[in-house]
């Protein structure tokens, strides 16, 4: 019994291509959404996760933000350190009993723009939704 001999050929290759081609529904060109810029401070998943903990909550510990977003200490530092550079965020550190404890609030500068960070993103979300 003869076996028949399948050429296989690699991805990208014309006629895969061509297959795929024929195979994919037909769309017509549709103009580049024009999507506003991200704060790109904030878009970072932590750094999102700290402003938007933060907005719910007058302060935070340390330790209940890396818990809360399950991270570690030093991963919590530097994204708050720049938060509080930008000064979206402040850092208030003390004593109780002899235990040092790091504070975070969320700064009016922050809160206005976590809105600003949410109002891009709704606007994201309605233009893509729109095509």
């Amino acid at each position: 019994m003869a076996r028949a001999l399948t050429q296989r050929r690699k991805p990208g290759t014309q006629a895969t291509t061509k297959a795929r081609a024929q195979s994919a529904p037909v769309r017509e060109h549709l103009p580049a959404l024009q999507l506003p810029e991200l704060d790109r401070l904030i878009h970072e998943r932590i750094r999102l996760g700290i402003v938007s903990a933060l907005a719910t909550n007058a302060s935070l510990s340390f330790n209940d933000l890396k818990r809360i977003l399950k991270t570690t200490d030093g991963n919590l530092s530097v994204h708050a350190r720049k938060l509080e550079e930008a000064e979206y965020i402040s850092c208030l550190k003390y004593f109780e009993a002899r235990v040092p404890r790091t504070e975070y609030r969320l700064t009016a500068t922050g809160r206005r723009a976590l809105t600003h960070y949410l109002n891009q993103m709704e606007e994201w979300i309605r233009l893509t939704r729109e095509q």
